[in-house]
């Protein structure tokens, strides 16, 4: 992220802002995988000031696409927006309802 310039001269990081956050997560997460993003189901701020952007991809397409298989990942990313780590957090098929 740019750096900008507070009142006394000093120089400080700006924070990334959600919607930024979720793009970078979104395309990060694309080039490892190979798969593009389905949908962003969430994202929260964890204690040592990263972030966790959950992400749903289309693992297998199948006719009808209600059988599609889904996955549902949490990417966490650093103070600056970039991927640290993600996993699987879950696998369903889309006519799935969530239940809960």
């Amino acid at each position: 992220m740019a750096d900008e310039t507070d009142s006394d001269g000093n120089r400080r990081s700006q924070k990334p802002k959600a919607a930024q956050l979720v793009r970078n997560a979104k395309q990060q997460f694309t080039e490892l995988i190979g798969k593009p993003v389905d949908s962003v189901l969430g994202i929260q701020r964890d204690d040592d000031g990263g972030w966790y952007v959950t992400l749903q991809i289309v693992e297998l397409e199948r006719v009808p696409s209600s059988t599609d298989v889904l996955g549902s990942y949490s990417i966490e990313l650093d103070e600056d927006g970039d991927l640290v780590g993600y996993r699987r957090t879950r696998r369903y098929f889309r006519s799935q309802a969530d239940e809960g």
